[in-house]
């Protein structure tokens, strides 16, 4: 069943949701060529711990990391190890993080340096289509409306895949809770949104095809074309009128803009 908030323990969410936001922002400043992914999720995990917070990830149904990051192909749920970041990487981390109870959940993707056109359209795209889907998480509206609003702006207007096989969710004391929540549908259809729902939404969009398949090691999820994915993620309160966004993206990419080994120049 959905899992409704109080607006305190709204209140309380927000801060593991802002942790979250934080140490993605922490991150962002070390990504650069010739650093591995390890590297990255290392300084993840001291980053959340030095902040009173515990990696949700890690030890989950046996994910071994703090952080999933992605690259390039990979969609999700991809694993940090010995890979040396390069010019012209895409790269996606997400994570959750418990704190005061709650769970934090959110995902952003970073371009490494120069990169083609075709990919900062798909970056730029994925990113509009997470709003576009937010603005539609108000009461009284379903969850077909999210999920139309998202799979229009990027697969309708652009072409792009739809990862069907993974999708956003409720989060709050637990880091799933119901409903559901797809990057794809039909307006009108799907559970009815009411006020202090907490959602996790996310588009998780290919430059090309949908398929994918899951690597060897049980968890990465990489496109079967080889074509580059993206990602990104907000924890979204559900109000009459307008959402409100618990985490904070703001962080994130003034983080971005001041490493210079990150191209923002889809903003």
């Amino acid at each position: 069943m959905s899992l409704y908030k109080t607006n305190e323990e709204v209140e309380i969410q927000r801060e593991s949701c802002l942790l979250v936001s934080s140490t993605i922002a922490e991150v962002a400043k070390a990504i650069k060529p010739g650093i591995t992914t390890l590297s990255l999720d290392t300084l993840g995990e001291t980053f959340i711990r030095d902040n009173g917070g515990l990696p949700s990830c890690k030890g989950y149904h046996g994910f071994p990391y703090a952080l999933c990051i992605s690259v390039n192909e990979q969609v999700v749920h991809g694993f940090p190890g010995s890979y040396v970041i390069k010019e012209g990487d895409v790269i996606t981390i997400d994570t959750v993080i418990y704190k005061n109870g709650f769970h934090g959940d959110h995902a952003y993707t970073f371009i490494v340096g120069e990169t083609t056109p075709e990919i900062l359209q798909l970056i730029k795209v994925t990113k509009e289509s997470l709003y576009v889907g937010i603005k539609q998480a108000v009461t009284g509206n379903r969850i077909g409306d999210i999920a139309y609003a998202i799979e229009q702006h990027t697969h309708g207007q652009h072409g792009y895949g739809v990862i069907k096989e993974f999708v956003g969710h409720g989060v709050g004391r637990q880091m799933h809770e119901d409903p559901q929540v797809p990057n794809y549908g039909r307006r009108g259809t799907g559970k009815k949104l009411q006020e202090n729902m907490v959602l996790a939404i996310e588009p998780m969009i290919s430059l090309g095809s949908p398929d994918i398949y899951t690597l060897e090691d049980g968890w990465t999820v990489s496109t079967e074309d080889g074509l580059a994915a993206a990602h990104f993620e907000h924890n979204v309160c559900v109000k009459k009128g307008t959402p409100i966004i618990l985490s904070d993206f703001t962080r994130i990419e003034a983080a971005e803009k001041q490493n210079v080994n990150l191209n923002s120049s889809y903003y």
